[in-house]
């Protein structure tokens, strides 16, 4: 049966849209390995300098590891739509420009470590309300602000371990109360302040281990309820105060607190003995805290001088009473005996003047 031409005409206009269909199944980018049965599309370490447009749709992984990108354009992940995993670490990103991620609904882990990204966009969250995993360690990254993580309402991991974090706003956090772990290690920070974590309820593990942090507000740690690992090793903390800690409301929180310039004193020694015997906390390197003030205990392991410390100010104490005592009691004795001798003249000089 003869084909008419409108037939034909109408085969003729279907054939591009079917052919690039049937192509579009088969790209894969150069250099890239493409397992499209899988979802998987690896392009790790291939001299990448921009995201490639040509990545098959329908995938849920792609690798872009180790390449050089530099930057990430607007919408390079448009038509991504299943994406679930995306991997950019060690690829050189200085810079995310706003909505790049914006087509990634569904994403839910994301890798950036090892980059040198300086900053967030301010939409950096949005529309990414799936993600449960971001991974920001090992960036040059100054300051967080609740403008770049706002939309992360599902998000339970979050690594910004090895930044140059010194500040963060106290609402940074306030939007992610999903949040079971939190990594600052490595960072500046110089305080723990209050309300930093007053949406975390749900937060299981806080690593703040090898910062700067000298004080821990008292408030800071009262929403937790869910902790059971606090870092905080290799920090500058001197003294800490037993009221921050007895606001950890938990079942079983565990600390994590040596390598800090301690001063040994018998306030220390009193704090740690109370949360020691506090049945909700532990503190796992107790017996690692070493001494660095004041100069005679400076080395000393605390736990080594636990049963010194207030023995040797009470000793100081009473000496010093004791000392108190005599004086006062020598000043009496003193007096006492200035006032006979007062007496005794005043009653020679009463007898001379009977004797004229």
């Amino acid at each position: 049966m003869p084909v008419s031409g409108c037939t034909m005409l109408a085969v003729m206009l279907l054939l591009p849209p079917l052919l690039d269909a049937m192509l579009g199944l088969k790209l894969c980018p150069s250099h890239c390995l493409c397992d499209e049965p899988s979802g998987l599309v690896d392009c790790r370490a291939v001299g990448l300098v921009r995201v490639p447009p040509n990545v098959p749709h329908g995938i849920w992984l792609l690798d872009l590891s180790g390449n050089c990108l530099t930057e990430v354009h607007t919408r390079s992940f448009v038509g991504l739509w299943s994406l679930k995993i995306l991997l950019m670490s060690n690829s050189s990103i200085q810079t995310l420009q706003p909505q790049c991620l914006s087509s990634l609904q569904f994403l839910e882990r994301l890798d950036l470590s090892f980059n040198r990204l300086r900053w967030l966009p301010q939409d950096f969250s949005q529309r990414l309300s799936s993600l449960q995993e971001l991974q920001l360690d090992h960036n040059l990254l100054q300051h967080l602000d609740s403008t770049s993580l706002g939309d992360f309402e599902s998000l339970r991991k979050l690594d910004l371990s090895y930044n140059r974090i010194r500040a963060m706003d106290v609402g940074a956090f306030s939007r992610l109360s999903r949040l079971s772990l939190l990594n600052l290690t490595g960072n500046g920070l110089n305080v723990l302040k209050d309300g930093v974590l007053s949406r975390q309820q749900r937060l299981e593990v806080l690593l703040l281990g090898h910062n700067n942090i000298s004080l821990i507000e008292t408030q800071a740690l009262a929403p937790l309820r869910s902790l059971t690992l606090f870092g905080l090793k290799g920090n500058q903390l001197e003294h800490i105060r037993f009221k921050t800690f007895l606001k950890l409301q938990t079942t079983s929180t565990h600390l994590q607190m040596s390598f800090n310039p301690w001063t040994c004193d018998c306030e220390l020694q009193r704090v740690f003995s109370k949360i020691r015997h506090v049945r909700h906390l532990h503190v796992d390197d107790y017996k690692d805290m070493v001494c660095h003030a004041p100069l005679q205990q400076a080395g000393s392991f605390l736990a080594s001088l636990d049963s010194q410390l207030c023995i040797a100010e009470t000793a100081s104490e009473l000496v010093i009473t004791i000392t108190v005592m005599l004086a006062v009691i020598g000043t009496l004795i003193k007096a006492e005996h200035n006032r006979s001798k007062n007496k005794q003249t005043a009653s020679d000089t009463d007898s001379e003047r009977q004797e004229r």
